[in-house]
């Protein structure tokens, strides 16, 4: 469910509010998006709206937090909660259902049906109407007039979900059937979502329109939205419905009920389907305008955008009731990230639909799979048919090869394909992988095209055209290549062979209708508009001259070939075909079939964006499958960079995690194995809610340790892996000589040291302990002091502590002297800022004149310290002035160690040695 989202004029509002009023706040919000005013129970005026919801409404066990009305009757109630007991708002159920069975004050009312437990953040809502009521979430209130026409029906749309008649199989397959009955089965028992899993080719949306029919007609459902995440998909599925003929009909299932295609932000209220991309729906919710663009391409296979999405939010035409069921057409790619929000701000049942789902689509649908139907199965059945596999292998796909330096060679830029001749001046070795990426081999690609050419006969015994065929390229510049070849290897012109791709000149939609139902052209070449979703029946031929890893998009693929077809229509197109079509054959030219397929997708998926920018979303909550990749494939990248004191010092700042295990745990948040065996460990027998809290405590895990400080420290890390060498700024000499104004200089960089370490006084550790009040202070550590320079470092490299140093000794007239270190220096400055010390002091004199001064104080009386107790302390001294503490584990290190350790000075000082130790730290520090 998408939270409220509190603008910061609220936060500054509600920080003086207690939190019920916070709620209320909310919940009044909320109330008034939703068409509802609110009144106070003394000043009630029932001709004002529709709806009223009156607060603190008296029953007759006490006044209701808000008692709704809708034409002057009552209707239902609200139990407002503070946000804190979001996670307990089951437990109000009681409590609020006893106020709706109770009677009003002046009204002789039944128990009121409509029941709402709320914090303004989370709203759950019961319909005492229904079969067996069960409460839900809702992301907003439903609208007066919404439930003015429920009360209207006898019965609710659960009690709808009774009525269906016995489904007549009919023409429906086995698969179909089974589908229609189980999600049938499923609404009765009200299960809010529910999977049909069923294999390419089986009719998922013949399956899905027959279902719409029955609701429509026997369920009385109002609005149904079928959803879509590419526009062609959309106007697949509208031409599905035109198509339809129901059951006993003679008339289309367009012509019995309105369907709309949305292509603008207009949805018409009168529709009964409506047909969406996911896109469009989303930027209708959040009020944006869309680009058609936009609707082109799955949108989970598009580059990501580094500015934060937004939320849906309220939308009056499109209230959260306006649907009663989505069909998620293709779900295993939209029902994630900020896709999800679309479907959570609806009070829908949700349907999905899907050849090839994974643990994450098996989860956010319940676990409630109404139909598995695999490609096995379809086979099995002839639904499907099987496939043939046929390699080709060239040396260069196998091997790579390389260029020798000095050899003449041709360049071609990617986007404008404009080439140069050049010599190179260095040797070329190149593999497999980067071929048409980084190096073109056209010879690679033309042994492949004419073996295929050559093998036709025996591929396709007795055929005397090119089977339809569809090569899956790796980029739109590969298949211009593909193309080329394509047609000069065959002798044929423009129409045998055509790029079907969203960058395509020609019209693609025109393209993809020849080359289903047309002679030409023989070969299309595809790099992903055809890769999932679109059918061609006469496919008999699938070229991978490109390579992929994830098992379900290569299943996607091999889908396309799948199809049935009947002989007559088959040979419209291809006509020496003599024989229905039982197989496809897969033509497998870069090993794509020996490659073990995983469900993973390239780390790297928001290109562009500052890995800066990366970690803070991470660090500010934003849970996102492509920016914890994209981020572990960064510092995945850095860990090889950098030296081991910079990968120390990482662990140290990300609470003792090392880079590897940084990105390990970013990736395991969106495995979905890792999810569910953390699930399992942490409940048991998790439940998908638990599931989903599994997972987001791995988010948090992943990114708790990131913080504004490791962010900084790794962005100067990155920028120091860098250099940009200017070649264009010609530099000029303009003094050389003594400096005339040092004094100047000087004093300008103690004021800016100065005023630094008073603007950071709050938010770093170490400069907090030096203002604190002498008894409040606790002991000043080496690592304080050490982080304390590496920020200031960082922060402003010119206030380097050495640099500051010899300043005040130019100001202060001091002779000329070095410090210890650094840090020693910095600890010295920072004394000489406060006034601890009045002239600039190293830090180990300070310690000294202090540890004289508390021996003194320590001997005045009866104790007396032996030699050997001395040295002791004095190495204790020493080893306080350099690094600023001691704790008792430093005994059992040099040079405390070779002089007996901790166990030695057990011996001189017996149960005083504790005592000393935060003597010491105190007296020697402060």
């Amino acid at each position: 469910m998408v939270s409220y989202r509190r603008t910061s004029n609220n936060m500054t509002q509600n920080n003086n509010q207690n939190p019920e009023q916070i709620a209320r706040d909310r919940i009044d919000q909320k109330l008034r998006l939703a068409g509802w005013v609110i009144q106070d129970k003394s000043k009630i005026d029932f001709s004002a709206a529709t709806g009223i919801a009156v607060k603190e409404y008296q029953t007759e066990v006490g006044p209701a937090d808000y008692v709704l009305f809708v034409d002057r009757k009552p209707v239902g109630v609200i139990e407002a909660k503070k946000e804190e007991e979001g996670q307990n708002l089951s437990v109000v159920e009681e409590q609020s259902g006893t106020y709706a069975a109770s009677k009003l004050k002046y009204f002789n009312n039944e128990p009121l049906p409509f029941i709402y437990e709320s914090t303004g953040v989370i709203t759950r809502f019961t319909n005492t109407r229904d079969p067996k009521p069960r409460a839900k979430n809702l992301f907003s209130f439903h609208r007066p007039e919404s439930i003015k026409q429920q009360l209207k029906d006898d019965k609710t749309l659960r009690g709808r979900l009774f009525n269906f008649p016995v489904l007549d199989k009919g023409t429906l397959r086995d698969c179909q059937f089974s589908a229609i009955k189980n999600l049938e089965v499923s609404f009765e028992e009200n299960r809010p979502r529910a999977l049909i899993q069923m294999a390419t080719g089986a009719g998922k949306t013949f399956t899905a329109i027959s279902s719409i029919y029955r609701l429509l007609e026997y369920g009385n459902a109002q609005r149904i939205l079928f959803l879509v995440d590419t526009k062609n998909l959309g106007e697949q599925a509208e031409q599905e419905f035109m198509a339809f003929i129901p059951p006993g009909e003679n008339r289309t299932f367009t012509e019995l009920y309105t369907v709309q295609r949305l292509t603008s932000s207009f949805v018409n209220p009168d529709a009964h389907v409506c047909i969406s991309t996911i896109q469009r729906l989303y930027s209708i919710l959040k009020g944006e305008e869309l680009d058609e663009k936009a609707e082109e391409e799955n949108p989970n296979e598009k580059g990501w955008v580094p500015k934060e999405p937004l939320p849906v939010v309220y939308n009056e035409k499109i209230p959260v009731e306006f649907f009663d069921f989505i069909i998620i057409d293709e779900c295993h790619r939209s029902i994630y990230n900020l896709w999800r929000q679309v479907l959570e701000y609806f009070d829908s049942f949700l349907i999905g639909l899907t050849a090839t789902p994974d643990k994450r689509t098996f989860g956010f649908f319940n676990e409630n799979v109404v139909s598995e139907y695999t490609h096995e199965d379809a086979v099995a059945d002839g639904v499907n048919v099987t496939y043939d596999t046929y390699l080709i292998e060239t040396k260069i796909t196998k091997e790579g090869a390389k260029i020798e330096a000095k050899e003449f060679v041709d360049k071609r830029e990617k986007l404008s394909r404009r080439k140069r001749w050049e010599q190179l001046d260095e040797e070329v070795a190149y593999t497999s992988n980067q071929l048409d990426k980084d190096i073109v081999n056209l010879s690679q690609i033309r042994n492949v095209i004419k073996a295929f050419k050559n093998k036709l006969p025996e591929i396709f015994p007795g055929r005397k055209e090119v089977p339809k065929t569809l090569i899956f390229a790796k980029t739109d510049s590969h298949a211009d290549d593909i193309i080329n070849i394509v047609r000069e290897e065959f002798g044929e012109g423009n129409s045998f062979c055509k790029k079907i791709t969203y960058q395509t000149d020609d019209n693609p939609k025109t393209v993809l209708s020849s080359f289903r139902n047309d002679y030409y052209p023989r070969i299309a070449v595809t790099v992903d508009m055809i890769a999932t979703g679109t059918d061609v029946k006469p496919l008999e031929c699938l070229i991978f001259m490109r390579n992929v890893k994830s098992k379900g998009y290569f299943e996607q693929m091999k889908g396309r070939g799948t199809r049935t077809i009947k002989l007559e229509d088959l040979k419209k197109v291809t006509p020496s075909a003599i024989a229905t079509k039982d197989h496809f054959v897969i033509v497998d030219a870069v090993g794509v079939m020996q490659t073990t397929k995983t469900d993973s997708r390239p780390l790297e998926r928001k290109r562009g964006v500052a890995l800066k920018d990366l970690m803070y979303h991470a660090m500010m909550g934003n849970v996102d499958e492509d920016l914890f990749t994209s981020l572990a494939g960064r510092l995945g990248r850095i860990e090889k960079q950098i030296t081991p004191d910079e990968k120390a010092k990482f662990q140290e700042l990300a609470k003792g995690k090392s880079i590897h295990q940084m990105t390990k745990d970013l990736l395991g948040v969106f495995d979905p194995d890792k999810v569910q065996d953390f699930a399992i460990a942490k409940f048991g027998h998790p439940t998908p809610a638990q599931v989903d809290e599994a997972q987001e405590e791995l988010a948090k895990q992943a990114t708790l340790p990131i913080t504004g400080e490791l962010i900084d420290y790794v962005d100067n890390v990155r920028k120091s892996l860098e250099q940009i060498i200017d070649v264009v700024n010609i530099d000029e000499l303009e003094f050389a000589g003594w400096d005339t104004q040092a004094q100047e200089k000087a004093a300008e960089l103690v004021t800016d040291f100065k005023t630094y370490i008073e603007t950071h006084k709050d938010e770093i550790l170490a400069l907090s302990w030096f203002y604190s009040q002498p008894y409040q202070r606790k002991e000043l550590t080496y690592k304080m002091v050490k982080e304390l320079l590496e920020k200031l470092k960082a922060d402003k490299p010119t206030l380097a502590p050495l640099r500051i140093w010899q300043a005040y000794e130019h100001m202060d007239g001091l002779e000329r002297s070095q410090p210890l270190n650094e840090m020693i220096a910095l600890v010295s400055l920072i004394r000489r800022v406060m006034g601890l010390d009045e002239q600039l002091t190293p830090y180990n004199k300070v310690v000294d004149k202090r540890f004289q001064d508390w021996v003194f104080r320590k001997q005045a009386g009866m104790l007396k310290y032996t030699e050997e107790q001395m040295n002791w302390l004095r190495m204790m001294k020493e080893h306080i002035a350099t690094s600023f503490h001691i704790e008792k584990d430093d005994l059992d290190y040099s040079p405390f160690d070779t002089k007996g350790g901790m166990m030695k000075m057990w011996n001189l000082f017996g149960d005083g040695m504790e005592e000393i130790i935060d003597e010491l730290n105190k007296e020697l520090v402060a």
